[in-house]
């Protein structure tokens, strides 16, 4: 998904669910409003908070991407079949000067 696609679909009923698999340090730093912070481990161990519905559409990004096709991985053998990346990751989002929320 394009980031400008997902920054409009973020105010819309249909917003996707946009999980955010980088480590606590970035995530703090700066993220997408309203993105869920969910490392891989945590994916990996069932200790993330997921949707429970696993036809959601949840969006995956990380820095630069090998972090989120990991979780897209981890998501498919859960039961979630309605993953996509974030194109440009969270590096093509900043680029894109696209708002960050911090903690």
């Amino acid at each position: 998904m394009q980031a400008k696609e997902l920054l409009q679909r973020l105010t819309t009923k249909a917003a996707p669910v946009v999980l955010d698999v980088r480590s606590s340090i970035e995530f703090n730093s700066g993220h997408i409003p309203g993105a869920i912070h969910t490392p891989n481990l945590k994916i990996l161990l069932k200790l993330a908070k997921l949707p429970e519905d696993k036809a959601c559409q949840l969006v995956v990004t990380c820095e630069h991407g090998p972090r989120a096709q990991m979780a897209q991985g981890l998501l498919s053998m859960y039961g979630y079949k309605n993953t996509t990346l974030l194109d440009g990751h969270m590096s093509g989002w900043r680029r894109a000067g696209l708002k960050l929320e911090k903690l």
